[in-house]
């Protein structure tokens, strides 16, 4: 779906304490900006938000990090947390492509990506959150032992991924291909999720950790 260009948007956005304009200035700099020492974990394509705000709520004791491409996603996130008065999320628009560029070796400690573009003709695959390319991007600011929460509703785009993840050098902690027919306790649903299962559509979910 295309989104409307909001032109509002952006100094709607920079009004909050929240939205972080420029990203890479905060590039080992991010516990000072939630002025804690708090794990740090980073979702990848946020969408409006519904899995952030859950995950930020459920556990007070991280920080989040939410990016998106548009400023016309992100205000719906950000609406969300002024309403929920979620303080440990900072959100930030951006190209995933360059997300190298905004963390320090360490920073993070837990990547979600949720239901992303599955790509599906050969000549776009490398756009793929988690193909190898992007694997090696977030391999450059993440430690041994970090782990990848990835879940889809795509067949193929999940079964192409346990081969980039093995090719990158995760290995599996968690793995299923129908999460909710399972009896998985941290599960945070996402409003494509519960869409998904409504329609009777397999959630498919893995847990990879870097070796």
């Amino acid at each position: 779906m295309r989104l409307r260009k909001k032109w509002w948007a952006r100094p709607e956005l920079e009004k909050s304490e929240l939205f972080i304009p420029d990203a890479k200035e905060l590039k080992g700099k991010w516990h000072e900006e939630f002025k804690n020492n708090n794990d740090i974990y980073l979702e990848l394509g946020c969408g409006r938000g519904g899995f952030i705000s859950k995950a930020a709520t459920k556990y007070p004791d991280k920080n989040f990090v939410a990016v998106d491409l548009k400023d016309e996603v992100l205000i719906y996130v950000l609406k969300r947390l002024q309403e929920e008065e979620i303080g440990n999320v900072r959100i930030t628009a951006m190209n995933i492509m360059g997300i190298s560029d905004v963390f320090q070796k360490g920073e993070v400690k837990r990547i979600f990506i949720n239901f992303c573009n599955p790509w599906p003709k050969e000549r776009h695959k490398k756009r793929r959150l988690t193909h190898t390319k992007f694997l090696e991007y977030y391999k450059q600011f993440i430690e041994k032992g970090c782990q990848i929460w990835f879940k889809t509703d795509d067949d193929e785009l999940f079964e192409e991924s346990l081969e980039y993840f093995k090719e990158s050098g995760f290995s599996f902690k968690y793995l299923t291909r129908d999460l909710h027919s399972e009896d998985f306790k941290d599960n945070i649903a996402t409003e494509y999720e519960t869409k998904f299962v409504q329609m009777g559509i397999k959630i498919k979910f893995l847990i990879a950790e870097l070796n």
